[in-house]
């Protein structure tokens, strides 16, 4: 069974996409390539527990096992060591990428306080999307009362669009909702 987004994606995007852009070939409609989620945490030099909690969260935020970043420089002022661990990420490709955008979309974004939708301004000239979110509580698998420090996360979703009008165009479709 596949993810109901990318049925979604199949059945209505890529037509409308055809549609409004005149694609002649199809496989010339912009798709989701990967979504990256990311948590830089700074704080971790002084306190490495704050490091495995953050990964722990973020894993099941996604659903998949985080990759713990480590810094490529030492910073004397930050008091960092090359080789420490600074932060965690993740690359969602498949079904697990459509099935992460479906629940930030519909579940996630929804419960943000005061949310009156996502920016269109954050659109880096090829048509890739990066997203800011302040607090990981919004996602319904954290407990919030295992949370012991409120950590913020990057969420970049990297498509195929070769503009931003593409790129717009093909996150609208798919349901995400922005800012009118």
């Amino acid at each position: 069974m596949a993810a109901r987004l990318r049925q979604h994606y199949l059945k209505r995007v890529v037509p409308e996409l055809t549609k409004e852009f005149g694609y002649k070939n199809p496989m010339a409609v912009p798709k989701i390539q990967k979504i990256s989620v990311n948590i830089g945490l700074g704080e971790a030099t002084q306190n490495q527990k704050l490091m495995d909690g953050a990964a722990q969260e973020l894993g099941l935020i996604a659903g998949q096992k985080p990759v713990v970043t480590k810094a490529k420089k030492s910073i004397a002022a930050f008091k960092l060591r090359e080789g420490m661990s600074i932060g965690c990420m993740v690359t969602l490709r498949g079904d697990r990428m459509y099935e992460f955008l479906d629940r930030l979309m519909n579940v996630a974004l929804p419960r943000v306080r005061d949310f009156r939708g996502v920016s269109p301004k954050s659109f880096d000239g090829r048509g890739n999307y990066t997203l800011g979110i302040k607090d990981q509580l919004i996602f319904p698998e954290i407990d919030y009362n295992k949370v012991e420090k409120v950590k913020g996360m990057n969420v970049c979703i990297t498509t195929t669009a070769k503009s931003d009008a593409e790129g717009l165009a093909l996150l609208k479709q798919m349901g995400m909702p922005f800012r009118q």
